[in-house]
């Protein structure tokens, strides 16, 4: 289970560092090897194979009038490997899709991870935060 904010940097190349924290289970749970695609909020889905494997079948069985969403979550994944450093690379175009330059939020989502500009992170967090709570909070307690 991932969970937690990183802020975190991208190299010249476009490289990201994992978190130490998520770099063991990454490798026990997928020996390295992540697929990265396109989100509709406008950040990038980082998943372990096994877990991409599992959402891809889900998408691939779609009916015909969701193709274009097959197009942006399939067509746009990349398969990537954490480096003996703990890096991987995010493709320029899979970057330039998201808006990331340099500066980013990874944040572990339960079975995967977003990656967000870290300024278009933050102002759709303050956004979130400044709108009601949605209907599905109504009865939850904290």
């Amino acid at each position: 289970m991932f969970q937690g904010a990183s802020s975190l940097s991208l190299d010249a190349k476009g490289r990201l560092s994992v978190p130490t924290r998520h770099r063991d289970v990454l490798n026990a749970l997928a020996a390295g090897q992540l697929t990265i695609t396109k989100h509709p909020h406008g950040c990038l889905m980082i998943f372990p194979r096994p877990e991409w494997e599992k959402f891809s079948a889900r998408i691939a069985a779609l009916p015909m009038s969701a193709q274009w969403w097959k197009r942006i979550f399939l067509g746009n994944a990349m398969d990537v490997e954490l480096d003996s450093t703990g890096r991987v690379l995010i493709s320029p175009e899979l970057r330039a899709a998201a808006g990331i330059t340099k500066e980013s939020v990874l944040l572990g989502m339960g079975n995967s991870f977003e990656l967000w500009d870290k300024a278009t992170y933050d102002a759709q967090e303050a956004q979130a935060m400044q709108g009601d709570m949605p209907d599905v909070f109504k009865d939850f307690s904290f």
